[in-house]
């Protein structure tokens, strides 16, 4: 056995030094294609970068690179296999292969990819888009299979069946309470329950919306995976009558995509990732969105590095605050860990009423509905363990 551990640690330690390991033991056959791949991209033959690091060396032809992502999609899982595609592209500067067609089609996608791909489609040619468009639809609706059920459950329990009473419809009768309100009514010879009083729901009229969501979402190049999750995710939301969504992209400019919330993956391909940031603008613009104060819900989806007005965007926040509208300020929306951001203009906004704060696309569907129940949004981020505003 100790013989056992000592060799899977050599093995490992000859992995992780590559070329530069010299005789510290061969490798198999798997080994040996594990370590090429390694190699190929970040080098370790005679001569590794100062620190033990290895130096890129993959080349940068078709072949080559078809036969490194079969080995390394063959021999590491996914989540390596997305982390070396990502270094991949910044180390060896794979961009313009990532648009070719044969390529895109033989990659593991990832939200990462799509943010490549949305910030490259300006320059994507036309024999290529289709393909590119694939990937970002494998993503898409990957995202949606894991989150579109628990958000509209989560709007839908927050404020579609909001108010008891006790002469609901049939459709919104809650059989349950129901069932125990008349337990006393229990008929020992039938072995039934004679209901005498109904519980349910009252609701407004599925013809109008119950609340209004606005969604400001800052594309400088930072918020890339931000983007790809509001998208998806205001598109779900969108498919609801009780929720009329807006959704606004901004950087230097601001541009309303509600229209093309039907379909997230055109929605994508609309935005233009990069640029500056003026979020002042968007909050402007988002502002003048607003009919029913008390009914809406604004989400600033941003990293505060604002270009803008600073002072404005603060006088502007207060007043909606004031006005009634629920504001929350989501420092990103991604599973990135911990995000850089503008750490005294979170705080300053947190003050005036707008908790700000990284959320994970996992937690928004309760969030929102924290937020469409008119609750403390920054009490539920404190009990979630989220800091809030630091």
């Amino acid at each position: 056995m100790t013989l056992d551990v000592a060799g899977e640690r050599q093995r490992r330690w000859r992995l992780l030094l590559g070329g530069a390991a010299g005789d510290l033991g061969s490798l198999g056959e798997d080994d040996q294609r594990r370590d090429a791949a390694l190699t190929g991209l970040y080098g370790g033959g005679e001569a590794p970068d100062p620190g033990g690091k290895r130096s890129a060396g993959l080349s940068g032809s078709s072949p080559v690179l078809h036969r490194w992502l079969g080995d390394v999609r063959t021999y590491f899982p996914s989540s390596v296999v997305q982390v070396m595609q990502r270094d991949a592209v910044e180390r060896l500067g794979l961009r313009q292969l990532l648009l070719e067609p044969e390529l895109l089609s033989s990659v593991e996608p990832d939200v990462s990819l799509v943010g490549t791909l949305v910030s490259l489609s300006k320059a994507i040619p036309e024999r290529t888009r289709e393909t590119a468009r694939a990937v970002v639809r494998k993503v898409v609706e990957d995202i949606e299979r894991k989150l579109a059920d628990r958000l509209l459950a989560a709007v839908h329990g927050a404020i579609d069946r909001s108010r008891r009473t006790s002469r609901p419809r049939l459709s919104d009768v809650d059989w349950n309470r129901t069932i125990r309100k008349n337990l006393r009514h229990y008929q020992p010879d039938q072995r039934t329950v004679v209901v005498q009083d109904l519980v349910g729901n009252s609701r407004r009229s599925r013809q109008a919306s119950l609340r209004d969501v606005v969604l400001l979402v800052d594309q400088s190049g930072s918020m890339a995976e931000s983007v790809v999750y509001s998208a998806v995710l205001g598109a779900s939301l969108a498919s609801l009558k009780a929720v009329d969504t807006k959704l606004v992209v901004f950087d230097t400019e601001v541009v309303d995509l509600t229209e093309q919330l039907k379909d997230p993956v055109d929605l994508l391909f609309s935005t233009q990732l990069g640029g500056g940031t003026d979020i002042n603008r968007a909050v402007a613009y988002g502002q003048s969105l607003v009919r029913r104060p008390t009914d809406t819900v604004m989400v600033l989806i941003s990293d505060l590095y604002e270009g803008g007005v600073a002072r404005e965007l603060q006088r502007r926040v207060r007043e909606l605050v004031q006005s009634g509208v629920v504001v929350v300020v989501l420092l990103a929306l991604s599973d990135s860990g911990t995000p850089s951001y503008d750490h005294e203009l979170a705080a300053r906004l947190s003050e005036l009423g707008a908790p700000a704060f990284a959320c994970t696309p996992d937690r928004f569907p309760d969030l929102l509905a924290t937020a469409l129940r008119r609750e403390d949004v920054g009490a539920w981020a404190e009990q979630s363990g989220i800091p809030v505003g630091r």
